[in-house]
């Protein structure tokens, strides 16, 4: 899993306990997710299509910092799946586990249609990109 983006938990983005809303994160993941696989996928005519069962494994407060990491998983014709964790950036311990999440490519009337990128393309091209970072 690579980790993609941080956020700093600030005050607007807490429950009533005083804690990461949970909402505000999986609104975070939803557009981190969306964000990688546009760039994978090279199209920006994507729409998310399930979200897994969302395991909630510890909370994040006021001022502590998160790290947002995602996971290629599977490339369908139409599809792309990818895994996410959320941890605390400077504890490493987890906040938040999905183990599926799939995106749809889709055409101008938002039906499903062919991204024509395979795996192995999805994957060389990060391995390049890695390589000139």
């Amino acid at each position: 899993m690579k980790f993609y983006s941080r956020k700093l938990i600030k005050p607007g983005d807490l429950n009533a306990r005083n804690t990461l809303f949970g909402g505000m994160l999986l609104k975070w993941i939803d557009e981190e997710a969306s964000i990688y696989v546009m760039t994978r996928l090279r199209s920006k005519s994507i729409v998310t299509k399930i979200i897994s069962e969302i395991d909630f494994i510890s909370s994040a407060e006021q001022g502590n910092v998160i790290e947002i990491g995602l996971e290629l998983k599977k490339v369908g014709r139409t599809s792309i799946t990818v895994a996410c964790e959320v941890r605390n950036l400077f504890t490493k311990q987890t906040i938040i586990k999905l183990d599926k999440i799939v995106f749809v490519h889709v055409d101008d009337n938002e039906r499903p249609t062919p991204h024509n990128r395979t795996m192995e393309q999805i994957i060389e091209e990060a391995q390049n990109q890695s390589l000139n970072d």
